[in-house]
C-alpha cells in the first residue's frame, strides 16, 4: 500500500494523491549498463517517478494494474486524484482544464518532484498538456498519453476528433454527458483485463457521476480545447497510445498528432477501446515500461 496524502491548491481545494515506492536515486543508464549490454544492470535503467493522472470521473485507484507493474520494475508511483475526482474535494470552481493542469503542477511542487514521467489517460492527458502549456517541462522527463485526441472538434482540417462533434454543435455537445457514439469497445466487466482490475480492487473503481454539476463545466471546457500546438512544441520524449477500437474517436488521432516530431511516437493497441489500459493491461504496461526505461 502506498502513502495517502493531500495538499491544498492555490485556490483552496484539498487534492489527494497516493505515493508508492522509493524515490529515485539517479537518472539515466549506469556506466556498467552502458559498458556491458548483456548484464542484468544493462536491462535496468535508473528508477523514475511516474505520475498517473486518470480520465474523466475516474479515481486514481483505477491505475492499480499499472502501479503494480511500475513498482515491480523499481519505480516510484504517484497516483493523482484531480479536483472532484476520487478522494479529492468536490468543488464547483476551477472546473476547467487549465486549472486542473495547474493542480498537477502544484502536486509536482508539493512533492518536490523532478525528472518525472507524466502519464495521462483521456482527460488526464489533457491535464498533462495543460500543465506543460502553463509551466513547461523543467520537472518532466517524458510524457505518455492514453487514447486522448488533442482536438475533439472535427473540422475541414482535422477528422480525428470525437465522433459527431462539429463546430456547429460543440457548445452543447456534452450538455447531457458523454454521448453514446454506437461505436467501438465499451468497458466490459467480462473482459479479462477489466476483470483482473476489478479483482485487484475488490470491485469496480469508484467512478464519479459522469454528468455531476461539479464537472459538467469541466467536460464542456475539455471538449473545446486544441492541444496540437503544445504537442508540436514538446521538448521531451513522448508517446501517444490509442485503442484500436476506441468508442470516442478514431485511433488515427495519435499518428496525426505526433506527425514528424523527432521526440514523438504513436502506438495503437489492438482489441482495446478508449479505456486501453483496462482492456489490454499487459500490452499497455509493456509499452509504458519500455517508454520509462528508454528515457
Amino acid at each position: 500500500m502506498g502513502t495517502a496524502g493531500t495538499f491544498v491548491s492555490a485556490d483552496g481545494v484539498t487534492l489527494a494523491y497516493t505515493d508508492s515506492g522509493e524515490a529515485p536515486v539517479a537518472t539515466g543508464r549506469t556506466d556498467a549498463a552502458a559498458a556491458s549490454p548483456t548484464t542484468t544492470a544493462s536491462r535496468t535503467t535508473a528508477s523514475r517517478t511516474v505520475v498517473l493522472v486518470a480520465g474523466y470521473a475516474m479515481p486514481a485507484a483505477a491505475w492499480a494494474l499499472q502501479t503494480d507493474a511500475l513498482l515491480a520494475a523499481g519505480h516510484r508511483v504517484v497516483e493523482f486524484d484531480r479536483r472532484s475526482h476520487g478522494a479529492s474535494e468536490d468543488v464547483l470552481h476551477g472546473q476547467r482544464i487549465a486549472r486542473h493542469g495547474a493542480d498537477l503542477h502544484e502536486l509536482l511542487v508539493h512533492l518536490d518532484l523532478h525528472d518525472v514521467v507524466l502519464v495521462g489517460q483521456s482527460m488526464g492527458a489533457s491535464t498533462v498538456w495543460a500543465a506543460i502549456d502553463l509551466f513547461g517541462t523543467d520537472r518532466i522527463a517524458g510524457v505518455l498519453t492514453i487514447d486522448q485526441t488533442p482536438k475533439l472538434v472535427n473540422d475541414a482540417g482535422w477528422s480525428h476528433g470525437f465522433y459527431g462533434m462539429t463546430p456547429e454543435n460543440s457548445g452543447t455537445f456534452f450538455d447531457d454527458g458523454i454521448p453514446d457514439t454506437g461505436r467501438g469497445a465499451r468497458v466490459d466487466p467480462s473482459n479479462t483485463g477489466v476483470a483482473r482490475l476489478f479483482e485487484r480492487l475488490g470491485g469496480p473503481p469508484a467512478v464519479r457521476e459522469a454528468n455531476a454539476p461539479e464537472t459538467r463545466k469541466l467536460l464542456r471546457d475539455h471538449g473545446l480545447q486544441d492541444w496540437r500546438d503544445v504537442i508540436a512544441r514538446l521538448d521531451v520524449p513522448f508517446t501517444m497510445v490509442a485503442g484500436r477500437d476506441s468508442q470516442l474517436w478514431p485511433c488515427s488521432h495519435a499518428e496525426a498528432a505526433v506527425g514528424g516530431h523527432a521526440l514523438g511516437r504513436s502506438v495503437v493497441i489492438d482489441d482495446a477501446g478508449h479505456a486501453t489500459n483496462f482492456d489490454r493491461p499487459d500490452e499497455f504496461n509493456g509499452v509504458l515500461l519500455a517508454f520509462v526505461a528508454g528515457l
